[in-house]
């Protein structure tokens, strides 16, 4: 069990946030440690999708003659790749969870890898080029701050994302790289795998909505009810419009 410390020589007020601070981390880490899974699927229903290719017209002794357009990747079963699951409005307290870790985003074979990543406000992204080329990085965003880099083979440019939102980036060399920087502003989100799988360990019970996009599909949402280390299974279903 975590102890919390106020040190004696702490001015009053010192002491008194100290304290505040402490009581609050005690509590979520008592709700967290009495708190269920959310475990599940996110598959595509009603007409097919179709599974596009995209020629390759510059640089094709690196990039080659044509790439997956993965704006939609889908398993066996059409489970969905690269699905952002979230609680739509985080437990009480959520706020006060770690940062998450420096997040890296490579460019392989004139791709993204990964298509998406998650950090949290002031997280950092590091870009990475693997490339024996030179590309450039553009975002797409309206609360952070657009950024517009060449990018040598083997240099790292590290971004910072100060603001909860779901950001494009692209290659303006490479008209078909995209992938995208989900700031989140809870420690609740979670990227499908290549089965369309997800899951969120240490909810808090209570009854939640469950917030899914995906850059070709949009946005969906589903009730969930979550209870004291339980295990809640679920699958979330999202169509063509």
């Amino acid at each position: 069990m975590r102890r919390c410390f106020v040190h004696p020589t702490r001015s009053k007020g010192a002491k008194r946030a100290s304290i505040l601070v402490c009581v609050a981390w005690c509590l979520m880490a008592a709700s967290t440690a009495s708190g269920g899974t959310i475990k599940g699927t996110v598959r595509l229903t009603g007409v097919a999708v179709e599974q596009r290719k995209l020629a390759v017209t510059v640089d094709q002794s690196v990039c080659g003659r044509e790439k997956e357009a993965e704006d939609i990747v889908l398993s066996p079963e059409k489970g969905i790749r690269n699905a952002v699951v979230s609680l739509q409005t985080p437990p009480p307290g959520a706020g006060l969870a770690p940062s998450l870790p420096v997040a890296q985003m490579d460019q392989k074979q004139c791709v993204f890898v990964p298509r998406v990543v998650v950090v949290s406000p002031g997280g950092t992204v590091e870009f990475l080029n693997n490339d024996r080329l030179l590309h450039n990085l553009h975002s797409v965003s309206t609360r952070n701050s657009t950024f517009n880099r060449t990018q040598p083979k083997g240099r790292t440019i590290p971004i910072v994302f100060k603001q909860p939102e779901i950001i494009r980036v692209e290659c303006d060399l490479h008209s078909w790289m995209r992938a995208w920087v989900v700031v989140a502003d809870h420690p609740f989100y979670a990227v499908t795998n290549d089965k369309g799988e997800f899951t969120l360990d240490n909810v808090p019970p209570g009854k939640y909505t469950l917030q899914t996009w995906q850059e070709s599909l949009g946005t969906v949402t589903k009730e969930v009810t979550v209870q004291n280390k339980t295990v809640t299974t679920v699958t979330v279903e999202m169509s063509k419009k």
